[in-house]
């Protein structure tokens, strides 16, 4: 199973794990999105990770180098709504970030609440461009919303790939724990903010975010 949901005391683990390094495929991203969804109802808090050492490596290159245009941008638009949903999604989204993040990897990073890494080998980053690729609206306005103006050329724009430590600099991370202690530095961070009353921090934080929240939706007509 490639996507992985077990709820413990309100704080929801989400697992992405399909056995490589966890390509966001169409059966893929509706998993996730289901798995939010029940999460939403049965939990007050969700932290979602990867397999040890691969977070999430983006889109599935079968299908954004098959030759078959119409899929590639049903993918994307795919990849777009979920990051969308993460970025407003209503209760804490934490990301235990234990592996490379590229791509759509490091979107959910931008999309998620808080992200927590590990000291450990790991490239995150958005290398669309070094790849041949422009970003899509949803990726330009959540890196707008999360990165610091004078880091943007060269974390978008120039599709710099960093380590952890760099990540948290430029602002894929906001913290960095020990090897293979993501998860449970997100699921102790989850939990307290679980805490929080629910309506007031959905509602707060769409109103932040509001403006970004409007600009992806109006590129993804949702």
């Amino acid at each position: 199973m490639s996507i992985t949901l077990d709820i413990t005391y309100k704080t929801a683990l989400i697992t992405m794990d399909d056995g490589k390094a966890n390509a966001q495929n169409f059966d893929m991203l509706t998993a996730l999105d289901e798995a939010l969804s029940e999460a939403e109802d049965k939990a007050s808090a969700v932290v979602l990770t990867g397999r040890p050492g691969k977070f999430c490596a983006g889109f599935d290159l079968t299908v954004m180098q098959g030759g078959d245009v119409d899929q590639m941008i049903k993918l994307v638009h795919q990849g777009g709504v979920l990051a969308l949903r993460m970025y407003q999604y209503p209760l804490p989204l934490v990301a235990a970030c234990n592996g490379h993040a590229l791509a759509l990897g490091a979107i959910y990073l931008l999309a998620s609440d808080t992200r927590i890494g590990e000291d450990a080998p790991a490239k995150i980053g958005l290398n669309e461009t070094a790849i041949g690729m422009e970003l899509p609206v949803f990726g330009t306005a959540l890196g707008e919303a999360r990165i610091p103006p004078h880091k943007l050329t060269e974390a978008v724009i120039q599709a710099t790939i960093y380590d952890p430590k760099g990540a948290m600099d430029v602002g894929y991370l906001d913290r960095i724990v020990g090897d293979g202690e993501a998860i449970a530095a997100a699921l102790e961070t989850a939990g307290r903010l679980g805490q929080l009353p629910g309506a007031a921090y959905a509602g707060t934080k769409r109103k932040i975010r509001r403006a970004t929240i409007a600009e992806i939706e109006e590129s993804l007509k949702v």
